[in-house]
């Protein structure tokens, strides 16, 4: 679907001109973004969720901290306003050359997250033994101390049955500290079972780069030199990776490329492109294959990177097989072999019949994206990636932008930028034979299996079959799970069928829930530990890019506490590392004390100094001047916190 110019808006056009203003610059001025706001007289909506504490005094004064919104997975970097301890406004944090200070209305929302007085407040005890969707738990409130000690006892009733492998950690968003609580405590544990979210979020996303390009990673997106922009089930002003950059510049992009968006809902980009191409669900990939027949057909490859026929004659013709000798390829391989298995017969008229959209508007897309090169862009998002044989879609997709020489190009797509933190500690010498054993039991998921082969960069098994792991807990395949601790994470809402998760958390015997609210997952816990907030209660850091760079930005707790609640993934897994030691295990204590500050040498003697020591720990090679390897340079630690963010070289 084209945006056609109807007579009343050639008149208006007409009138406009009068201003010197288009269409697009009046785009531009109007707001990229679906989500503006227009002042209308005397109206002017206040937030109160701050209102239980009181009225902020009139002149009283507060200071800027720098944090992280973690509301998506664009993890901007922000600044929170605090007044005596009370997180007041948010604003994104100008130091940042990701998200240049820009925003969107999830880090606002955080603000009624940290004070919603329907968080979860103290840990909670299941009391009701019965499990289901129709079985109320009748949670009572516990203190820390009984939770940690239940915890603690099933952990060690495993080692003592040397069951440890039917311990399973379930994760799912995190910060970068994640690997104290899903990999190392795992481990040492013995189990083989930390199940991430990953697979349900974009590893498909990552699998066609990784088979075409050798980047098994997201990629930056050069809009603000692209010509064309060709995006697939991909949503960069509402739900994408760097809404806050995107919405910022979007109104310039608008003004200097085409936008093209395949993606079967008229979505907020969608809104605001050139061409919308409402695509039936799973049949990107037969547009894909014909816009790249197409480019073949048309002469319109770029010649520089994937090379050219000896003779200079184009031999791509709809239906004919060509000669692989015929043609030189420079920075491709493969493209005639290419062309004779799948895109000669892949004509417009084809892809039509299948994805039910007009040939002309396929062809039309097809030859404009490919006159852009090599300053465009195939923008390849989750929609036609995350079903059933989406790892086609993402590669043949992808495809486009090897074929049109956009590939690592300005106004084209490009890899992440360097970063300097550091892993934690390796488990190796505190994992005992137990552990050891325990470790080498099959995963619950099935990953490295035929049938499910789970391909991270090459490796089989080196991925997550996030959702077939209910499955694995109903059939005990390889083994029952006895015990399960989950964080950030509801499957049984996320995933695909979840019934089948009511069944099999219903189906482990100790379930423990670590979240701010409770869920559908929590339903099924049998101990809910209530967890810090990620923008205002917690140590931590992530790191993301765009924009040319990447960033590294912090998290620290700048707010008083109002409840009982403890961080994730360093104070909570230190306090059962405490628990276990009391009863007779100490491995996991004993290396996360091995997590020294970078300043002092001093090991931690708390789960608060654990905290901070462990971020200091990760991040050192970037606040410390004595270690610093590229990018932003900081004079120490305190520089850096008060920054709150490591900016790379561009």
């Amino acid at each position: 679907m084209k945006r056609e110019k109807s007579k009343t808006q050639s008149i208006l056009d007409g009138f406009l001109a009068d201003f010197v203003l288009t269409r697009r610059s009046f785009v531009k001025k109007a707001s990229a973004v679906t989500g503006t706001a227009f002042a209308l007289g005397g109206l002017q909506p206040s937030l109160r969720a701050l209102a239980a504490s009181g009225e902020v005094a009139a002149g009283e004064m507060g200071e800027w901290i720098a944090s992280t919104c973690q509301g998506c997975t664009s993890w901007c970097s922000k600044q929170v306003y605090v007044i005596d301890g009370r997180a007041i406004k948010v604003r994104g944090n100008p130091n940042s050359k990701v998200n240049v200070g820009e925003g969107c209305p999830r880090s606002h929302l955080g603000l009624q997250q940290v004070y919603d007085p329907d968080r979860i407040k103290t840990p909670m005890k299941r009391t009701n033994p019965n499990k289901g969707r129709n079985e109320d738990p009748k949670f009572v409130p516990i203190s820390w101390d009984e939770a940690l000690n239940t915890i603690a006892d099933q952990i060690m009733a495993l080692r003592k049955n040397n069951e440890t492998y039917k311990y399973m950690l379930m994760r799912g968003r995190y910060s970068y500290m994640r690997d104290v609580l899903y990999d190392r405590m795992t481990k040492i544990i013995g189990s083989p079972n930390n199940i991430s979210h990953s697979a349900i979020c974009a590893e498909a996303e990552k699998f066609g780069p990784y088979y075409t390009e050798g980047l098994w990673d997201y990629r930056q997106y050069d809009v603000a030199n692209s010509r064309y922009v060709l995006i697939w089930g991909a949503d960069p002003l509402a739900a994408n990776r760097q809404v806050s950059y995107y919405s910022s510049v979007w109104g310039d992009t608008i003004g200097r490329a085409t936008i093209a968006v395949v993606e079967p809902r008229l979505s907020a980009t969608a809104a605001k492109a050139d061409e919308w191409l409402p695509v039936k669900p799973g049949h990107d990939g037969a547009v894909a294959a014909a816009i790249a027949h197409v480019i073949l057909t048309e002469g319109l490859w770029y010649r520089d990177f994937v090379g050219d026929f000896v003779d200079g004659q184009n031999r791509f013709v709809a239906g004919q097989e060509v000669n692989e000798e015929d043609f030189k390829e420079i920075y491709t391989h493969g493209l005639v072999k290419w062309w004779n298995l799948e895109l000669k017969d892949k004509t417009v008229a084809w892809a039509a019949e299948r994805s039910g959209l007009p040939a002309d508007q396929i062809q039309r897309v097809a030859v404009e994206y490919g006159k852009a090169a090599p300053h465009c862009i195939s923008w390849v998002g989750g929609g036609p990636v995350m079903q059933v044989r989406g790892g086609y879609a993402s590669m043949i997709c992808h495809a486009l932008n090897g074929l049109t020489g956009g590939v690592d190009n300005v106004g084209g797509t490009q890899k992440a930028n360097k970063e300097y933190t550091s892993k934690f500690p390796k488990p190796d010498d505190f994992m005992d034979d137990i552990a050891k054993k325990g470790k080498k039991h099959g995963k619950i998921d099935h990953r490295g299996r035929l049938e499910f082969p789970a391909l991270n960069k090459g490796k089989s098994g080196g991925g997550v079959v996030t959702n077939n792991a209910a499955d694995g807990i109903l059939n005990e395949d390889p083994n029952e799970i006895k015990v399960a601790i989950a964080y950030m994470n509801n499957f049984t809402f996320s995933c695909g069928q979840p019934e089948r998760w009511e069944r099999a958390l219903s189906k482990i015997p100790f379930l423990v829930h670590i979240t701010t609210n409770a869920s559908e997952f929590s339903w099924f816990s049998d101990i809910m530990l209530p967890d810090t907030h990620h923008m205002f209660e917690k140590w931590g850091y992530v790191k993301s890019h765009g924009n040319g760079y990447r960033h590294v930005t912090l998290m620290q707790p700048l707010v008083k506490p109002v409840w009982d609640y403890k961080i994730d993934e360093t104070e909570i897994p230190w306090l059962i590392a405490e628990k276990l030691n009391e009863k007779g295990f100490s491995n996991l204590l004993d290396h996360y004390k091995t997590y020294k500050d970078p300043e002092t040498g001093k090991a931690p003697t708390n789960e608060k100094e654990f905290a901070l020591y462990a971020l200091k720990y990760a991040t050192q090679n970037l606040w410390d001047p004595a270690k610093h390897k590229g990018g932003d340079k900081f004079n120490g630690w305190e520089e850096f916190l008060k920054v709150g963010v490591w900016n790379s070289d561009p």
